[in-house]
């Protein structure tokens, strides 16, 4: 029977004390772990990191520099950690920069990884042109080696390099957000990528297409699940407080879809769920749809 270790990451992408620091902590109140059975969860733990911080750092231009890199460092070792003992990791909280820490683990695996991304946004800001510095803003940049050439300091030698052939992008509707800083899609870098109309017209067929795309050259593969990939009028607690709400996006039942529907596929080695906001969380229904979006891919698992 598979294992899971599920992995906490107290990180905001913000610097702010609580927020998606907390995310963690309250999806286990919700439940994650009895959401993983009939599988077993093997190990519960946080990652240790430093204070919360708002000032952009030096080194990277990046809010929150220290907790970043300290995330960065600590979570590669946990995903690799659980690969040797022969676990699935499941990485909760934080924001979509965990994945520079969860590629550092795995890119080196025998036969390649590939990654298959849910994500309103697309996460190819160039470093020199972001406008707060949010690390989540330029993580799928950075893995591509679409910018980073000027950072310095240990992220610069942790963040490894994927091609774009390894890469499924679906749900992103930040289009015009794109255009205003001339960034194009990954899509015409080589990468699968379907926005949110498509994916949410044909949720099963999206999804088997791209895990199949994201191991044409890969024997194995990640799942990453950005909650703003969902409509915020059905999933709230993605919201940066101060800013707009951005229309459209997927319902749960959609994402689930999605998910599922990929997990069939095989070589799936991992799992992360990204922004998720307790503190706008009032009434924990956040969390509830998190288990039960994981309650139905355990089912899948289960049944491998």
């Amino acid at each position: 029977m598979m294992r899971i270790a599920i992995i906490g990451a107290p990180f905001d992408g913000y610097g702010r004390a609580g927020h998606q620091a907390m995310a963690a902590q309250a999806i286990r109140d919700a439940g994650i772990s009895a959401a993983w059975a009939p599988l077993e969860t093997a190990t519960d733990e946080d990652l240790l990191l430093p204070a919360q911080t708002p000032e952009r750092g030096t080194a990277t231009k990046l809010m929150n520099e220290s907790a970043l890199v300290a995330m960065t460092q600590n979570l590669s070792m946990a995903v690799a950690r659980a690969a040797t003992s022969d676990t699935f990791p499941c990485v909760i909280g934080g924001d979509c920069s965990a994945l520079l820490g969860i590629m550092a683990a795995v890119h080196g695996r025998p036969g390649g990884v590939g990654l298959l991304v849910l994500d309103g946004h697309e996460d190819t800001m160039p470093l020199d042109v972001s406008e707060d510095g949010e690390a989540a803003n330029v993580e799928i940049g950075l893995l591509l080696g679409l910018t980073g050439r000027t950072m310095s300091g240990p992220l610069a030698g942790l963040v490894p390099t994927m091609a774009p052939q390894r890469l499924a992008m679906l749900g992103a509707r930040d289009d015009s957000w794109r255009r205003r800083f001339n960034v194009a899609s990954v899509a015409g870098l080589g990468a699968y990528a379907r926005d949110a109309t498509a994916v949410a017209l044909e949720p099963e067929h999206i999804a088997r297409e791209a895990a199949a795309f994201v191991t044409r050259t890969s024997q194995s593969w990640w799942l990453h699940v950005d909650l703003d990939v969902l409509d915020p009028e059905h999933f709230p607690a993605q919201r940066v407080p101060g800013a707009p709400d951005e229309p459209g996006g997927l319902t749960p039942d959609q994402l689930a879809a999605v998910m599922v529907s990929a997990a069939q596929h095989p070589g799936l080695v991992g799992l992360s769920i990204a922004i998720y906001d307790p503190d706008q969380d009032v009434d924990g229904a956040g969390a509830r749809t998190i288990t039960l979006l994981v309650r139905k891919l355990a089912a899948v698992l289960a049944e491998q």
